[in-house]
């Protein structure tokens, strides 16, 4: 009962029915949670706030036995752990929390009611979608390959911000009452490096001025690291994606054409059948040889030519099954 459980609410089979089913049911209370925390924050709609308590409720209860289900069948989806293990790498995984952090919140903690929101990514997990080249791997992808020239940058803006922080409170504290303490310099640096500013707190001397200015400029290019970083990544695994679903695409169109007396290759050049036939001979089998398909290289009788040309290999399928 336990697996058949597990495969229900862990597997996602768009074939099996009640796991279809589940992934539709789960969805739907999950809008209707976010939806109704959404509509209680109205208050012109407070005369229907009982209902939407007694709906939140439900969901919460349904999030609930969700959640114990998971919790019980945690050791099939970490089978290498024990039960004991597996329980808790599931309390600590990514789910885990969220699903935890969707109950708590109506029981107590209720300014963390904003996490019910993390439910939404669950939504995309139920679905599988496009589980293999999904936007969520990619992003991870991206993130866990380009993780140190991230770093480094981060690093490198904590620095200027710090930098700044200190240098503005250095200037500014004797004669501008917003600039108290260094973390004063710290929440200006901020918003300066990462916004346009916030405009609670403003350089007033001349050389705070300067200062600002010089952290302004800094901001757009520093911030523009990380940026360009994760873009070039993005970019990257795009491209190999790509190539990936290209070269498959070309596999399916490369065939092999015995040159047999009187074919109409023979005799001539690897250069001519790509000029005349639109086609790419990859390489020339000649009895024992192996030929690597030079320009130059003239076709004889009894030649097994490697090609990639949709229009010659299904004609050639197609004499071979006559």
């Amino acid at each position: 009962m336990r697996k058949k459980i597990f495969n229900i609410i862990q597997i996602g089979n768009k074939d099996d029915l009640p796991s279809r089913m589940f992934d539709i049911g789960i969805t739907v209370v999950i809008l209707l949670n976010i939806i109704v925390t959404f509509l209680e924050t109205f208050k012109e709609l407070s005369e229907l706030m009982t209902v939407f308590r007694i709906i939140e409720g439900l969901t919460v209860i349904v999030f609930c036995i969700e959640y114990i289900l998971r919790l019980v069948t945690a050791d099939y989806l970490y089978p290498q752990d024990s039960k004991v293990k597996s329980r808790l790498h599931f309390l600590v995984s990514f789910d885990g929390v969220v699903d935890l952090l969707t109950i708590l919140p109506f029981v107590f903690l209720s300014g963390f009611i904003a996490f019910r929101i993390l439910r939404i990514v669950r939504i995309f997990h139920l679905f599988r979608i496009n589980s293999k080249y999904d936007s969520f791997n990619v992003i991870k992808l991206v993130l866990h390959e380009r993780w140190k020239q991230i770093g480094s940058s981060l690093v490198i803006i904590f620095i200027i911000m710090l930098a700044a922080s200190l240098g503005m409170y250095s200037v500014e504290h004797t004669e501008n009452p917003g600039f108290e303490n260094a973390f004063s310099g710290m929440w200006w640096s901020v918003s300066a490096l990462l916004t346009v500013g916030y405009g609670d707190i403003y350089p007033i001397t001349v050389i705070g001025k300067i200062m600002g200015i010089i952290t302004a400029f800094a901001g757009v290019g520093l911030v523009a690291i990380p940026t360009g970083i994760i873009s070039a990544g993005f970019v990257e695994q795009y491209r190999l994606n790509s190539e990936a679903d290209r070269l498959h695409a070309d596999v399916e169109k490369i065939g092999e054409i015995v040159l047999a007396p009187g074919h109409e290759f023979i005799g001539k050049n690897v250069i001519e059948l790509k000029e005349k036939y639109g086609c790419s001979v990859y390489m020339v089998v000649r009895e024992e040889l192996t030929l690597l398909a030079t320009d130059n290289l003239k076709l004889k009788e009894n030649d097994i030519v490697v090609i990639r040309s949709e229009r010659l290999v299904k004609a050639n399928v197609t004499k071979k099954k006559k």
